[in-house]
């Protein structure tokens, strides 16, 4: 790059990460040893995430901390964005946003410091010009909630309102001619916050605008100030409504809408390639919304400044001064701009010049100190092996699919998958709170689309049957996932396939028959990290299937070889022993290493090939990016015009040609929104929302979202998928997961900071963050509710008084004027004295948000009876996700085998004591459309029943597996049924201790004990 940073504004000499120091210290010619004692000895290396500049008299001035996220209209400001890759590699951002009111020196000044700070970032940052009021979501994503430019520092409150658009909050008159149908606005008076909901807004718009309202109150009011919502179009809703429009002089219907039909005009096209770039000019992309400006890297600075004004002249000329410009340098382009080209080659890890970095990192490292991200990982250094984040210790089931016909396997045959066949996989575990289950479906390379129906229609029916509370995932071979691997543990691929759909393709086909036999001619790749993740792959038996980075195994009829790569190690050679006593046990090996193989080895490969040397790489997990999936209801997609232009230092801007193409991300059938910086309160219920950690994807599916949608899940993920928004060659047999919202599992919930309990609460988005700010989430909890009478299936009980409108006339106790609701009364009181008149104006009722009745009941209104319940149980936690499930394992084949458990822990878990039952957790309720009744029933479940009148069994007959079952028993509760003194003698306890542990705990010891 050629920029001299003596060029660059002192103010930025210490912007960014260590590494940028680093370089920057070096190109000023300082000593590697001095910069090292700078390091050490001084506060200058800033923390990674966000730093802030004011333009202050033609001069970038720091900001401090406890300022960030204030912006004032006029000024100018300067915000760096750091961020780290999982390679390690640093990637920054940089925003300068101009307030409404601030002078064009200082937005000036704005721009040029922007080009020197990304200078003293060596040269790699991407840049986008903010407007006040039109700023990109990435840069209002660095400051949650909002930012509220104001023209100073308030002195006192001041009656004020905002309108809310998406992330953009702005300042509008106080006044009725403000308020619309088609926004949401926020009225900030001294004692009390009003959020008004224009009707034609959304819940998802409602429930963000409350973010605002919260941060409103929070940093205004010291927390201490009440908030009231108001419905569009709902005047006597309740009092709060009267003295909302009594700001406004009473109230008025708003006026509608005149709708405008806008008309798009196309363009023709010609495609767009990277081969149009060239490293030594700056070129413009506008695209309407926003225009690009791509610098190569072999221009230098003064280049690179002309370029920023052609751009913003460029807008002027237009009369377009509220598009966003950004901009950036070669080979580190956006993922929007790069989807505007129609061919654009994959990128890998641009980081910046290695020069003298690895002196400073010896030194560093000789002091103890930690060199992540000051030196580029080497090729021949070691990945850190994934990591499953899941327990590996559950209880696995395994189906083959056969047509319709589903067969479970024996615990020996369930780890041996054949590449012609389908098969369904169920895993139950511990989770952080509750027992987790995960189904999935395995799609083998050669199996039939017969198969894979039958197996997403079999894998459908076993979610609907505990009502989608397990995460569902699908797999294709070759695509496993380390978590897969980390469930099954030790895992074999063979060849061919037993379902008759394989055997009948093959044999329209004319296709020979290969399918594994322990007698034939098989040669296994072995491949793992260790006993609890090792596979072993069957490959065709030929000298170029070797490769030198792994141990294989082969045998032909009683002959039994090893063959070690040069490239592998003891501990690959360990897993080999390991899995050729899986394949081969008690039988005499021949152990070759590569370059000393016997003629006879190569004669059964049929002689001797070349072959490959380098590992097979698998595709590595890259940094979470969350997308909101909108399905559209139409197919109103219209184009925006999409211009090139060609810019030639020292001459003005030339137009190259004009092409057309889309700037809003859609696929067929839906749109994709990415957000920047997530959260948990991101995710919305009524949506669904896809993670992208390119090895697997993630589909979050909510309460709230319709039922045909859930069944629908992975289709959308598949065009996700076809989709490719981030440009990353994905495969469409990417590892797909599907998580329900409430049964997150934890290897979902590690791409956020999560709360388990917001997930708990019922209603829709808005009333879920509505009651956050008001009472804590209580009224929506599965709290304890007040005068809730015993339900019943038949509907509401008699005894029951309906739920009394609050826009309804009150009774003879609380008497009051004919007509009047609480909504005048409010009202009226703004404008009358209080001491001339007496309205009566009842409290309003209180919306508390129950769950619903079953669905499959009766009596979908009923109620739960709480009060007798101890005033520190929390009903939440009465019920346990094993309980659904139940149903499902009571309906499919039950397991032979006790749990799955790796070598290395059964021996450990065996002699060691159970763990606590202190601090076990329970099971929310979440948002489970499940009956009071059964939870009544539930609630007593941890009672010990009197044995007297209960016919006892013997432990035989009341196993999953007795050839002479009890009759007429109650299959969840088999224990029930044992005698005292074989109830001590099969569990080692009494079954008052039984009951008193935890429910999942409960259920792994009859798992255990096969009464489960």
């Amino acid at each position: 790059m050629a920029v001299s940073m003596r060029e660059v504004d002192p103010a930025f000499q210490g912007a960014g990460q260590k590494e940028s120091n680093f370089l920057l210290y070096a190109t000023l010619n300082i000593n590697y040893f001095k910069a090292l004692l700078m390091l050490i000895f001084t506060s200058w290396v800033t923390i990674r995430g966000i730093e802030v500049w004011r333009i202050e008299n033609s001069k970038p001035v720091a900001v401090p901390e406890e300022s960030y996220g204030k912006f004032y209209t006029g000024e100018s400001y300067i915000i760096l964005k750091t961020n780290t890759t999982k390679s390690g590699a640093f990637r920054y951002a940089i925003h300068y946003w101009l307030g409404k009111d601030a002078s064009e020196d200082d937005g000036a000044t704005a721009a040029i410091k922007t080009l020197e700070l990304d200078a003293a970032l060596g040269g790699r940052a991407v840049q986008y010009r903010e407007l006040q009021q039109h700023e990109t979501e990435k840069f209002l994503s660095l400051f949650n909630p909002c930012i509220i430019p104001e023209k100073s520092e308030p002195l006192e409150h001041k009656t004020r309102m905002f309108v809310c658009k998406g992330k953009h909050v702005a300042h509008v008159p106080c006044a009725r001619s403000s308020l619309n149908h088609d926004d949401i606005f926020i009225l900030d008076s001294k004692n009390k916050i009003f959020q008004f909901n224009g009707s034609n807004t959304s819940i998802q718009e409602r429930a963000k605008a409350l973010e605002v309202v919260q941060y409103l109150r929070d940093t205004y009011h010291q927390k201490k100030c009440d908030v009231a919502t108001i419905d569009d179009g709902r005047l006597m809703a309740d009092a709060e409504a009267g003295e909302f429009w009594g700001f406004f002089g009473g109230f008025a219907p708003l006026p509608k809408k005149t709708a405008t039909n806008g008309r798009a005009i196309a363009v023709a096209a010609n495609p767009l390639t990277k081969k149009l770039l060239d490293t030594h000019h700056c070129y413009l992309l506008d695209c309407g919304t926003e225009i690009y400006v791509w610098v190569g890297r072999s221009t230098n600075l003064v280049e690179r400044k002309a370029a920023n004004g052609a751009a913003e002249e460029h807008l002027r000329v237009q009369e377009r001064p509220k598009s966003n410009i950004i901009r950036m340098i070669e080979n580190f382009e956006t993922v929007s701009f790069r989807s505007k080209f129609d061919s654009w080659p994959q990128l890998g890890d641009v980081v910046a010049s290695e020069d003298g970095r690895g002196k400073v990192a010896a030194l560093l490292k000789r002091r103890g100190l930690d060199v992540k991200g000051l030196v580029k990982k080497t090729t021949t250094e070691e990945e850190e092996e994934p990591q499953p984040f899941i327990d590996c210790s559950g209880n696995l089931q395994v189906w083959r699919v056969d047509g319709k016909v589903k067969t479970l396997l024996p615990d020996t045959e369930q780890s041996k998958f054949y590449t012609g066949d389908c098969y369904i996989f169920q895993y139950t575990y511990s989770g952080d709170e509750q027992e987790e289950c995960l189904m999935g479906t395995w799609f083998g390379k050669q199996s039939v689309e017969e198969d894979r129906n039958s197996a997403m229609t079999q894998i459908t029916k076993m979610l609907e049957s505990v009502k989608f509370l397990a995460t569902q995932a699908r797999v294709y071979e070759g695509d496993e996932p380390f978590l897969f691997y980390a469930i099954f543990q030790s895992f074999m691929v063979l060849k061919g396939g037993l379902s008759h759909g394989y055997k009948n393709h093959i044999s329209e086909k004319g296709l020979p028959d290969d399918t594994y036999k322990e007698d034939g001619i098989a040669l296994f790749r072995v491949q793992g990290s260790g006993p609890e993740n090792m596979q072993s792959i069957q490959v065709e038996p030929v000298a170029a299937s070797l490769n030198s980075s792994y141990c294989y195994i082969m045998h032909k009829d009683v002959l039994v070889f090893m063959w070690n790569g040069s490239q592998t190690t003891t501990e690959d050679h360990e897993l080999s022993e390991r899995q050729l006593d899986l394949i081969k046990p008690d039988m005499q090996t021949r152990n070759h290493k590569e370059g000393s193989e016997s003629e006879q080895f190569w004669e059964i490969l049929g002689g001797k090939t070349e072959y490959p040397t380098q590992k097979i790489l698998s595709t590595a997990e890259t940094d979470p990016h969350l997308f909101s999936c909108t399905l559209a209801k139409g197919s109103n997609n219209i184009p925006h015009a999409l211009s090139f232009f060609f810019f030639f230092f020292p001459k003005n801007l030339l137009t190259s040609g004009l092409f057309s193409s889309s700037s809003r991300r859609r696929v067929k059938g839906m749109y994709l929104y990415e957000i920047y910086n997530f959260k948990q309160d991101d995710l919305l219920t009524e949506d669904v929302y896809i993670i992208d950690i390119r090895s697997s994807i993630f589909l979050w599916i909510g309460q709230q979202v319709p039922p045909k949608t859930k069944t629908q899940a992975l289709p959308i993920g598949d065009k996700f998928l076809v989709r490719d928004i981030r440009l990353e060659k994905l495969s469409l047999q990417t590892p797909t997961f599907v998580i329900t919202e409430g049964s997150e599992p934890p290897f979902f919930t590690r791409f956020f900071k999560w709360d388990s309990k917001k997930t708990g609460m019922h209603g829709n988005s808005f009333e879920r963050r509505l009651s956050l700010i008001k009472d804590g989430g209580r009224s929506t909890m599965n709290l304890k509710p007040k005068k809730r009478a015993p339900v019943s299936f038949g509907g509401r009980s008699g005894s029951e008084k309906p739920q009394r409108s609050r826009s309804v006339s009150f009774g003879s106790e609380r008497p009051r004027a004919r007509g009047r609701s609480p909504a005048f009364n409010a009202l009226a009181s703004k404008f009358d004295n209080p001491t001339q008149r007496n309205l009566s104006t009842p409290p309003p009722l209180v919306k508390k948000l129950y769950p619903k009745g079953n669905d499959s009941g009766g009596g979908g209104g009923g109620n739960l009876d709480t009060s007798k319940l101890p005033g520190n149980l929390d009903t939440s936690k009465l019920f346990s996700k094993s309980k659904a499930i139940a149903s499902l394992t009571a309906s499919f084949d039950k397991p032979t085998r006790d749990k799955l458990m790796p070598r290395s822990i059964k021996a450990v878990r065996s002699e060691s004591t159970p763990k606590s039952d202190s601090n076990a957790k329970g099971t929310p309720l979440s948002s489970r459309k499940i009956g009071p009744l059964a939870i009544k029933e539930d609630a007593n479940e941890n009672k010990v029943e009197d044995e007297e009148g209960l016919k006892l069994y013997p432990y035989i007959r009341l196993t999953t597996s007795s050839t002479d079952p009890a009759p007429d028993i109650d299959v969840t509760r088999r224990e029930m049924y044992l005698s005292s003194a074989d109830f001590r003698e099969k569990f080692g306890m009494t079954k008052d201790a039984f009951y008193k542990m935890p429910k999942w705990k409960q259920n792994k010891m009859k798992i255990t004990l096969k009464m489960f």
